[in-house]
């Protein structure tokens, strides 16, 4: 029997609002432990939340670009339930009345687009922080970092639509690139201000039924998410051939063995006893603001790629990796302005750039070479000081040790030859070594000529100037 699964995503994404959700202690990442906690987000009592209306309008921002309802109304609920590092004892979101309903995201895979749902997008606030002891003398203890409590968070929920791991990632890639053109979102995983849970089942092809689910937990990357879907859809695949029943539970995802381990049973909406918060009014959201959010919206993913293809003309294919970040958009921008050829420009960012990041599991922002610098590499290109083989060797330098192009090229004797003496000295060492590929070439077989040119920038490491050395091969071998 063939199954297929099922996968449906939640994304708690963190905002990038200067204060926290309900009171005015700061957001700032990495300060001192317990330095940015106050009596209202950590529970005391007398303590009252207000509303951060930042914090509201960066998600009705978010609802706005996925093609969501923005309700009029919704309300605060408190999800009560126990854990060291939520010092209410309840956790202040939003239930039965979320802010945003009914949108989706379209993704592009193997070169088919498809559309996912979106249930919801509600508010919450996040919880803190636990560290566990790292030396023998504190093995036995876990510390609590009060500091991200009550840090705005929004959580994207998708419908069960997503077919494969692959997927999956392309629509969290998809839904980080949307939040980091808003700018209400770093998306930085390692960080924890993007962060996924994954519900998955598995149920026989044809079917409609859903399967029994599992929660997949503790992913902080793409890859980490797309490796944990492969090994649970298997896993349950292999019981449901066994005849073997799938436990409904939280499990968490182990990137050292590449496994899932069950975690803790899952929990069900009746578990946390929600009911709406008494400190918080209902939100009303006007229609007027949302109207206002909506002609503020910057240019998003899909406009910017219809934008790259008409006004730069590159690829479907290109403007949709050059735009898949802001990042990358942004650096294929400024390199353009600086060296005003796109096709080039793309090429290089498409294959050696784009291949280096690869290799080393880094985002643009973190590259080494800077647009400028790459920029200035393909005017020297371009003005003949080197050749185009040379420049990936400047590039891999660059790319290495962050070294300005020209100080490289100097440095290391680079230059392009255009001495034609130089030139045709190469051109006749290879030839007087080749006096049988050279009556080849006499007799009618041009392909011989290639082999020669490849001989000649072999013996000028590269540096001899392309065009010259095609002339003046030409010209000794009709002479």
């Amino acid at each position: 029997m063939e199954y297929e699964p099922v996968i449906g995503l939640e994304v708690h994404a963190q905002l990038l609002t200067r204060s926290k959700i309900f009171c005015g202690c700061s957001t700032t990442f990495g300060e001192g432990p317990n330095t940015q906690a106050c009596p209202v987000c950590t529970g005391q009592p007398g303590s009252l939340p207000v509303i951060n209306r930042k914090a509201v309008e960066f998600a009705i921002r978010l609802g706005l670009a996925t093609n969501c309802h923005i309700a009029p109304y919704s309300v605060f609920a408190r999800k009560n339930y126990f854990y060291p590092d939520l010092p209410k004892g309840y956790q202040i979101s939003m239930y039965e009345y979320p802010l945003a309903e009914h949108g989706f995201i379209e993704i592009t895979v193997q070169g088919e687009k498809k559309r996912i749902s979106l249930i919801r997008i509600h508010m919450e606030e996040d919880a803190g922080k636990l560290k566990h002891g790292e030396t023998p003398e504190t093995a036995r203890f876990s510390y609590v970092d009060f500091n991200r409590t009550g840090v705005p968070l929004v959580e994207i929920v998708s419908g069960p639509d997503i077919r494969s791991p692959q997927e999956a990632g392309e629509y969290l890639r998809r839904l980080r690139a949307i939040l980091q053109y808003l700018e209400i979102c770093t998306g930085d995983m390692e960080k924890g201000t993007f962060r996924c849970d994954a519900n998955v089942s598995v149920r026989p092809k044809g079917q409609k039924e859903f399967g029994t689910r599992t929660e997949l937990k503790n992913m902080n990357s793409f890859r980490h998410v797309e490796k944990a879907l492969e090994y649970e859809i298997q896993r349950q695949m292999e019981l449901l051939k066994e005849g073997e029943p799938i436990i409904q539970e939280t499990r968490l995802f182990d990137a050292d063995q590449g496994v899932t381990l069950s975690m803790r049973g899952k929990e069900e909406a009746h578990d946390y006893r929600y009911f709406p918060d008494p400190d918080l009014v209902p939100l009303r959201i006007d229609e007027r603001w949302i109207e206002e959010i909506r002609q503020s919206l910057p240019e998003l993913p899909d406009q910017k790629k219809e934008r790259f293809i008409r006004d730069y003309k590159i690829p479907e294919y290109d403007a949709e990796i050059l735009t898949s970040t802001k990042a990358m958009a942004n650096y294929f921008e400024e390199c353009v302005r600086l060296f005003p050829q796109p096709k080039t420009v793309s090429n290089w960012m498409m294959g050696e750039l784009l291949r280096e990041l690869k290799r080393d599991d880094r985002e643009v922002d973190q590259c080494p070479v800077t647009s400028k610098h790459l920029a200035e590499m393909l005017h020297m290109v371009k003005d003949g000081t080197i050749s185009g083989k040379i420049a990936k060797e400047v590039f891999e330098t660059m790319y290495r040790t962050g070294a300005q192009p020209a100080k490289i090229v100097y440095e290391r004797g680079w230059i392009q030859i255009h001495d034609s003496g130089e030139i045709e000295s190469a051109i006749e060492k290879v030839l007087q070594a080749n006096l049988k590929l050279v009556e080849d070439y006499r007799n009618g077989k041009e392909k011989v000529f290639d082999f020669l040119v490849g001989e000649v920038m072999k013996a000028t490491k590269g540096k001899a100037n392309p065009k010259m050395v095609n002339e003046l091969l030409r010209k000794k071998l009709k002479g």
